[in-house]
């Protein structure tokens, strides 16, 4: 594995990347799945399932947030980026931004709704986190869908991520993906 090719990212960046897309994603649907079902000692495991994988979300997010900062990505190819059109530009660099305020925004709507509940997180059974918000109804039901909206947003995001990833991997066949890619 690469750890210092400008042309790519680095052995860290490259594992958050993978393992925060998996985590999320699963992290998604297991949201859809476990909502809608029956008030029970189930439901209530699978919610501090749902907790602690988004608390790890959060950290992890935290690290490649550092991790970026510390070690910029690497360019474009220049080839590339001269070839790009301006609002293609635009939304890599927007779509990136947005993706990375949306890694710690849903998490953080979570912690903050489970919070309102009165439900505190235990992470893992074992580590008590501190509520980020006093209980309260009120907040609680508004935070519930801001929680809501802002995962399904993220998820609109990495469809879009996809979308382009496939575009110049199939119609550009550019390359661009070897620079994420763990071989």
């Amino acid at each position: 594995m690469p750890t210092s090719n400008p042309k790519r990212y680095g052995l860290l960046a490259i594992t958050l990347h993978w393992l925060l897309a998996a985590a999320i994603v699963f992290l998604f649907f297991f949201g859809l799945y476990m909502v809608n079902l029956p008030f029970s000692l189930a439901k209530l495991k699978y919610m501090n399932w749902h907790k602690w994988v988004g608390i790890m979300i959060l950290v992890f997010s935290v690290l490649r947030l550092v991790n970026r900062l510390v070690k910029r990505p690497p360019a474009l190819p220049e080839s590339m980026a001269k070839k790009m059109p301006r609002w293609q530009r635009i939304a890599h660099h927007g779509t990136h931004h947005m993706m990375y305020l949306l890694f710690l925004v849903v998490p953080l709507l979570g912690w903050a709704h489970s919070s309102a509940v009165g439900f505190p997180i235990v992470l893992f059974g074992q580590i008590p986190l501190p509520d980020l918000v006093p209980v309260n109804r009120e907040l609680a039901f508004a935070l519930r869908p801001w929680h809501k909206w802002s995962a399904f947003a993220l998820m609109a995001l990495i469809v879009l991520h996809i979308l382009a990833v496939v575009k110049h991997q199939v119609i550009d066949r550019d390359g661009l993906l070897k620079r994420m890619l763990p071989w």
